[in-house]
């Protein structure tokens, strides 16, 4: 494997911004310094102007494989994962089949390591009834990012709403527990009032958030907590909607020593209810984008450090699929490519920090999970590294998609910033030339 000598780059990395030279040998970051002579045998890149990130680490994605390859590929999607600085990944387990065994596990980390341009781990599905199964994953919990539980159905067959089989896993499990939390009871009481006044055909992207509203979503939040209060479980609720549900999560703890995080995700940092009349059913998505006050409460739980994690909930879909009526649309977003974009235009706009960009897309996850020698820029560790120039535009056109839906809700947008080159274990898999596809990503490991 080659060695690169990055020059003269401003490093974004654990609060700070510093200038100076990195320094990657084989897949690792051999030296940080404010200046490294340079070495013969070494490909040098000159970072004059430009920004050095960890490279970020999302971690919910929907790759769609195996079973719904029409939407998505692992193979696909990390290509449009490496090209918007994403180098690591944790994919979710509502497949076809559902990651509901350790074999159909496992099958999913064996496609990985054959096509993933990017860094991977997949989550440990639960259902009603697999409860034995998922424990046995505690045998293997350095090697599985976690278990995931929908506590509310976002797709498929696999909502959990026995109370005997939480009980279960939340005493159970050694592996951190991610959830979905909305309350099923209450959307389809709120769907059954509405529908009544208009039918179900009077719906339109607009009902989203009044159906999946606030309190669906702090309801079932609500009782995850108590079951992770009850057994001290490790819970991380995943996209963070309202302003209620923030009164769940504290910034009294340092992250590494909380118990329970929390996500939010890009779209709900960007988007509001106010942008239903112009998107319609392309930002539809579970839980809902909700009224510009609870985005608003988000950006401060963010900021203030009681939502954890900036992630993505990559979740493709055809276009045909969402340009069904309401009812029929499914419900997602294909984001994985510009999440990082989305960050950095927020910076931009005077909202975020570089350095709370790093701290929420690339330090948080690592720190979160427990991934070994990844998410920082440091010297040892993994040579996961994006390269950022801020004064260079991206524009989002149909051909600049790497996405196989092969469409996006940012089209006709201009991103005031670029992906410059995305290394994954110090190989740059994305620049200027397009990607570089003969090395694979590799299985994150967890230090548990």
């Amino acid at each position: 494997m080659l060695s690169y000598l990055i020059k003269n780059i401003s490093i974004v990395n654990e609060g700070t911004i510093t200038h100076g030279d990195v320094l990657i040998r084989e897949d690792r970051i051999a030296k940080i310094a404010p200046q490294i002579d340079t070495q013969l045998n070494i490909n040098e890149i000159d970072g004059t102007g430009k920004y050095l990130f960890p490279g970020v680490i999302d971690d919910q994605v929907h790759f769609r494989e195996p079973g719904l390859t029409h939407k998505a590929e692992l193979a696909t999607e990390s290509r449009a994962a490496v090209a918007g600085g994403v180098t690591s990944f944790m994919e979710m387990p509502n497949t076809r089949p559902p990651a509901l065994t350790r074999e159909l596990l496992e099958d999913k980390y064996s496609r990985a390591a054959a096509c993933s341009l990017a860094n991977y781990s997949f989550f440990m599905g639960v259902s009603n009834d697999n409860a034995e199964e998922v424990l046995r994953a505690n045998e293997n919990k350095a090697n599985v990012c976690g278990v995931k539980i929908f506590m509310g159905s976002s797709t498929g067959n696999m909502l959990v709403d026995n109370y005997l089989t939480l009980d279960r896993i939340f005493a159970g499990s050694e592996l951190l527990i991610a959830t979905h939390c909305e309350n099923e009871k209450v959307i389809r009481e709120n769907r059954e009032h509405i529908t009544a006044a208009r039918g179900e055909a009077g719906l339109t992207a607009a009902d989203h958030p009044l159906i999946r509203d606030e309190e669906a979503c702090f309801t079932s939040s609500l009782v995850a907590v108590q079951f992770a209060l009850k057994h001290g479980s490790r819970l991380h609720i995943l996209h963070i909607t309202t302003a209620k549900e923030l009164q769940l999560f504290t910034n009294m703890f340092p992250l590494a020593d909380k118990r329970i995080t929390s996500e939010v995700c890009v779209h709900h940092l960007w988007f509001s209810a106010e942008d239903y009349p112009r998107y319609g059913n392309l930002i539809k998505c579970n839980p809902a984008i909700k009224g510009p006050e609870h985005r608003e409460a988000l950006w401060t739980g963010l900021l203030e450090d009681r939502l954890d994690v900036i992630a993505t909930d990559h979740a493709p879909h055809t276009l045909a699929e969402k340009q069904k009526p309401y009812a029929e649309a499914a419900a997602g977003i294909p984001l994985v490519q510009h999440g990082l974009l989305m960050m950095l235009a927020q910076h931009k706009a005077g909202r975020i920090s570089l350095e709370k960009i790093a701290e929420k897309m690339s330090h948080a996850p690592a720190v979160c999970f427990q991934i070994v020698d990844r998410g920082y820029i440091r010297e040892g560790y993994y040579a996961d590294l994006v390269i950022v120039d801020c004064n260079t535009a991206t524009e989002v056109t149909p051909e600049s998609l790497y996405y196989k839906c092969g469409w996006s809700p940012f089209e006709g947008q201009s991103f005031p910033a670029s992906i410059v080159c995305t290394f994954v274990n110090g190989h740059p898999v994305y620049g200027k030339n397009g990607f570089d596809e003969s090395k694979k990503g590799q299985r994150l490991l967890f230090d548990r």
